[in-house]
């Protein structure tokens, strides 16, 4: 009997002596309103795509089509697969090489090794990009976009495979290497198969930032799809050219979604029967401990090195006067402020999809959640597109209004917060919400005393993880916040773009300060799967 079976079996004695009904429908649930929620929060996660839609056909196909098929958007694609097809390999490279150094070799300092690949997720992409073209200033077009994308996004490839590694079972790679398979052989037939989902997962993750980040590419001066639409928008404000290029760039998100589904195919790899996973003998390095130190010794001084250097001298060279107390307090408060309300919205949204994908399953659960996830793929310059529409057209006293900006943030996160609320939630007993509803409770105070209560953990960490992203959000703050509001990522964007790295320096400092907890939490969940 499954262990969740067995768990119910065991509650019905206890029901019948306690007098309570035997069947699982005896009180009700608060399965239709929530249903009702996770719909409405769907049908608004859709939002920025029926907005491509029905400008696609309000443009019409005579303008649309000018707009689509001309050179612009053919080199902007031709970048767009220069970038994507030069950085996703090295990022795979490195984050698989790094993460085998530090869970299967005994490479001195592991820990430390471990902890300095995944710092870099708490320095802004486009933090990434000002160190770097401060340091060489001629450091533009594809090539300068790849070196700063793959030492910027190979965290988000890191962190699954190293997760994959520490889950994986030590005795298939034994097996193999007793019917004589070498060393190289096993990796490539046995481990790397086993690290497929975890490839395709952060790979997609990759893909999709490569896609929407504008910052890091503006400032290394190449462009792409997300750089042109921002353009477009600010100088003739939503024309037909920008939704244009909004149209083309869901078109390649999409695209990369259905590729990653894929190259995932229907495999699972687990372990089956009986025992305990262990860990696996560390490979011995022997000779080769030096040269190996040197990958994650060059990866960390180009990733954490150089972001931090540039800061030192930017700082140094502005002394006292860039350190303006008022201006950054006043960032740092609405940033704070933005952060918390956007991450308490978001999850919000996410409870009732995340408490139907556990508890009722289904095809229409499915399609509601997939409509948040596709939504969460966009960009935000798409999602601040059609906010600014639609508010401008229907809604006039919305327009640059702190409800639209929390919306936007709320649309763009709501994945981080379903993801982290499902997996609290799927822990959290079914029966003691049921029996909670027997003892009189209405459905929701059920579900909000016993269900989330024990479920708050995972929705502290959908708050935290929504409101990294909200700190660091650029290009739907530009477009969306009210006048007068200044974020430490506007504050620095604005800074930087006058040349004035000195003064954007403490803004800078203050999103890598604010992000380091957060990216020392996802270094310690990724350190979950077994111990060392």
């Amino acid at each position: 009997m499954k262990p969740q079976a067995a768990h119910r079996a065991g509650a019905l004695p206890l029901r019948r002596m306690a007098g309570l009904p035997l069947h699982r429908g005896a009180h009700r649930r608060p399965g239709a309103a929530l249903g009702g929620a996770a719909l409405l929060v769907s049908l608004l996660a859709l939002l920025p795509l029926a907005f491509v839609l029905w400008v696609t056909v309000q443009t019409g196909w005579a303008t649309a089509s000018a707009l689509i098929f001309r050179p612009r958007v053919g080199e902007l694609l031709v970048n767009t697969a220069l970038l994507v097809a030069c950085t996703l390999p090295l990022c795979i490279l490195l984050a698989v090489a790094l993460a085998w150094l530090t869970e299967c070799s005994d490479l001195p300092g592991r820990r430390l090794w471990s902890w300095m690949a995944v710092a870099p997720l708490a320095i802004p992409a486009f933090v990434h990009s000002y160190a770097w073209v401060s340091l060489l200033p001629g450091l533009h077009g594809l090539a300068g976009a790849v070196l700063v994308s793959v030492l910027a996004y190979t965290p988000f490839l890191y962190l699954p495979v190293v997760a994959a590694l520490r889950r994986m079972d030590p005795a298939l790679q034994e097996s193999a290497a007793s019917l004589g398979v070498p060393p190289a052989g096993v990796f490539l037939r046995v481990v790397v198969p086993q690290l497929r989902l975890a490839l395709c997962g952060g790979g997609l993750l990759v893909g999709l930032h490569l896609l929407a980040e504008f910052g890091l590419y503006a400032m290394i001066r190449f462009d792409t799809f997300t750089t042109a639409i921002v353009d477009q928008f600010q100088s003739s404000f939503n024309g037909p050219a920008a939704s244009m290029l909004a149209v083309v760039l869901v078109a390649c998100c999409l695209g990369l979604l259905a590729l990653e589904t894929w190259l995932r195919g229907a495999a699972r790899y687990a372990r089956l029967g009986p025992g305990a996973a262990r860990p696996p003998r560390p490979v011995r390095l022997g000779w080769f401990t030096l040269p190996c130190l040197l990958l994650p010794a060059l990866a960390a001084t180009l990733a954490l090195g150089v972001p931090a250097a540039t800061l030192a001298r930017w700082l140094a060279a502005g002394g006292g006067a860039v350190w303006r107390w008022g201006e950054i307090g006043e960032a740092l408060g609405q940033t704070l402020l933005l952060s918390a309300l956007g991450a308490a919205l978001a999850t919000l949204a996410a409870i009732p999809t995340a408490w139907l994908s556990v508890r009722a399953p289904g095809r229409l659960q499915r399609t509601l959640e997939g409509s948040n996830f596709i939504a969460g793929a966009l960009p935000g310059v798409v999602v601040a597109l059609a906010l600014v529409s639609v508010t401008v057209r229907v809604a006039r006293p919305l327009y640059q209004s702190v409800a639209t900006i929390l919306l936007a943030y709320a649309l763009l996160f709501l994945p981080r917060a379903i993801v982290a609320l499902r997996a609290s939630i799927a822990q959290a007993p079914e029966e003691l919400e049921e029996a909670a509803g027997m003892l009189g409770r209405s459905p929701l105070r059920a579900l909000a005393a016993v269900t989330l209560r024990l479920a708050a953990p995972g929705a502290a960490a959908a708050m935290a993880l929504v409101a990294l992203g909200i700190a660091n959000e650029l290009t739907a703050t530009q477009m969306l916040a009210p006048n007068g509001t200044h974020t430490l990522a506007t504050s620095f964007w604005s800074y930087s773009g006058e040349i004035d790295y000195a003064a954007a320096a403490p803004y800078a400092l203050g999103m890598i300060l604010l992000s380091l907890p957060m990216a020392w939490f996802l270094h310690r969940q990724s350190q979950g799967g077994r111990g060392r």
